[in-house]
């Protein structure tokens, strides 16, 4: 191949990224993967959009995380609780939460400190917490 050809073609290779959030239960496992996917900063406000993808066999009825906000010099700005909702199996859901009182840029890591309320019959009690997988496709570090 010639050498041009083989720049477009890694050039192309790294504008097209993988389809995001396709639901791949061999990468996930029986886990939930939970990515801060993107933010918007309002007047005086921060929208976080997470993508969540439950990769356990059977739905999740309910997922509520506590979840602490820190600031960008390390102190906890406010703890609060993200309700994901329901979560079929092996399908991507997004989901947004406005927090006011701050933007984005003041925001500097997103600690998922437990689930609060996880309900989901057919699976473990710890089903919502075990194996959580978390990322982040933002300047804000997110880890639990």
């Amino acid at each position: 191949m010639a050498p041009d050809l083989k720049k477009l073609c890694l050039l192309i290779a790294c504008l097209i990224p993988a389809a995001p959030g396709l639901a791949d239960e061999t990468a996930i496992g029986a886990n939930v993967s939970l990515e801060l996917n993107a933010t918007k900063s309002g007047e005086d406000s921060c929208t976080l959009t997470f993508m969540v993808i439950n990769g356990h066999p059977e739905p999740i009825d309910k997922a509520v995380y506590e979840t602490v906000l820190f600031d960008v010099g390390g102190q906890v700005d406010r703890l609060t609780l993200f309700d994901f909702g329901t979560l079929p199996p092996g399908r991507p859901r997004v989901r947004q939460f406005s927090v006011t009182g701050t933007t984005c840029e003041q925001l500097g890591q997103v600690l998922i400190n437990g689930a609060h309320a996880c309900a989901a019959p057919a699976l473990s009690a710890s089903a919502c917490e075990t194996g959580l997988q978390l990322s982040t496709r933002t300047e804000i570090e997110v880890t639990g």
